[in-house]
């Protein structure tokens, strides 16, 4: 889908003032697309000021975050509800933050749970004030109804996969523009050179072990893989790097004392991607992480777990049969998933071997990321956060347009 036309142009503020642009990010992932954006926006603006939530990438582009990022990166129904008070108390907080700032621009991303509460609050107060999404609910696999609500206050959703447009508009929700994945602009980072491609073939090879992003997925996840591991380590060899956060970095220590065969536990994201130009294989936990992998070249198995009451809800509610990001952007079963039941030491190990062994599992794997690749990139001109600056960029000052003349 094109970009829409009032983001064709550079831009460059109507009455010289700097643009201001309220940017709320609610997790780590969300940290790194807000980080992206900002750098865009400040290339093409010029003079631009950014306020809002987010971790140490948007930091690092010279945002002073409202607070901290682990405050308010929470998922699932009973992390949610033990801190429904401080999350509400926090949503309260930012939306008078915006409010009082008087921004061009609103950009919320992702966390819907948590951003979309704020945007709504927003909205109430100022009706004239620009709402963008930056990577939409997934209304196309639960929670249908959520896109037409969103026309109240949301005016555009910028979208990282290529089906998400036509499924807003079937829906009726606001307008959407496919933008392309931001992962896309690290394929450099994370494609091995010649002289690495070799490591992937070495006798014993590197293993990435991906829990998630967010505690409850570490706390739930990491005893499975820890016993995954043990049973896979009595038939091959191969040394484990376990990538994660700062911030999580003691919580992963602690869950991996007792494990029989230890990782090198990396949190640096040059690290992470130096560990995925060497990997060979990867047993990984459903998220942003699977889509890394697969345009890194490195075939995995996503896995899995949610309680017993989080499962309920999601049997009741979902409209898909996939859950990782590569098989939903080829709508094929490209890499196995084992969830919930099947999120076992004995499935886990099962579809492992194969991958690290080498084979027509392996060889599969790779053909479907190369597929991957040509559907996610829109335009190899113009990389992904450019396209969302501009967009974001000219709604802004299409507003500011509007406030002058109606002054």
């Amino acid at each position: 889908m094109n970009a829409p036309a009032f983001a064709r142009r550079m831009v460059q503020p109507v009455d010289g003032r700097e643009f201001h642009v309220f940017v709320i990010a609610g997790e780590p992932s969300g940290d790194l697309l807000g980080a992206g954006l900002m750098r865009a926006i400040a290339r093409r603006a010029g003079r631009v000021r950014f306020a809002g939530v987010g971790g140490s990438a948007m930091e690092r582009e010279g945002l002073t975050s409202l607070l901290p990022l682990s405050d308010i990166s929470v998922m699932g129904v009973v992390p949610v509800l033990r801190r429904l008070p401080q999350l509400m108390a926090s949503i309260g907080r930012i939306a008078d933050a915006v409010i009082a700032a008087q921004p061009d621009v609103l950009v919320i991303i992702d966390s819907p749970d948590f951003t979309h509460h704020v945007a709504r609050r927003v909205r109430r107060v100022r009706l004239d004030l620009p709402i963008i999404n930056y990577v939409g609910p997934s209304v196309w696999a639960w929670r249908s109804a959520r896109a037409r609500r969103m026309r109240g206050y949301i005016d555009h959703v910028l979208a990282l996969l290529p089906f998400e447009p036509a499924e807003y508009t079937r829906l009726g929700g606001p307008g959407c523009t496919y933008v392309g994945h931001p992962l896309i602009e690290q394929k450099a980072l994370l494609r091995p050179s010649a002289d690495e491609l070799p490591l992937r073939e070495r006798a014993s090879p590197t293993l990435l072990v991906m829990p998630g992003s967010r505690e409850s997925e570490i706390q739930r996840l990491l005893p499975i893989f820890g016993q995954t591991l043990k049973r896979l380590n009595e038939a091959h060899s191969f040394e484990i790097i376990l990538p994660t956060l700062p911030y999580l970095e003691e919580l992963v220590q602690r869950k991996i004392r007792t494990w029989a065969v230890k990782p090198v536990i990396v949190a640096a994201p040059s690290d992470k991607h130096a560990a995925m130009r060497r990997a060979r294989a990867a047993l990984v936990a459903s998220g942003t992480a699977t889509l890394e992998l697969a345009l890194a070249g490195v075939p995995m198995v996503v896995a899995y777990r949610v309680s017993r009451l989080e499962e309920f809800v999601a049997r009741r509610m979902l409209k898909i049969d996939k859950i990782a990001l590569p098989n939903l952007i080829l709508d094929r079963d490209a890499v196995p998933e084992c969830v919930q039941a099947d999120c076992s030491a004995e499935m886990l190990s099962e579809a492992l071997a194969p991958l690290l062994s080498g084979g027509t599992q392996r060889e599969g794997q790779l053909k479907a990321f190369d597929d991957l690749a040509l559907r996610l990139n829109v335009d190899a001109r113009e990389m992904p956060s450019d396209r969302a600056a501009k967009i974001v960029l000219r709604m802004a000052e299409g507003a500011r347009s509007s406030a002058q003349e109606a002054a």
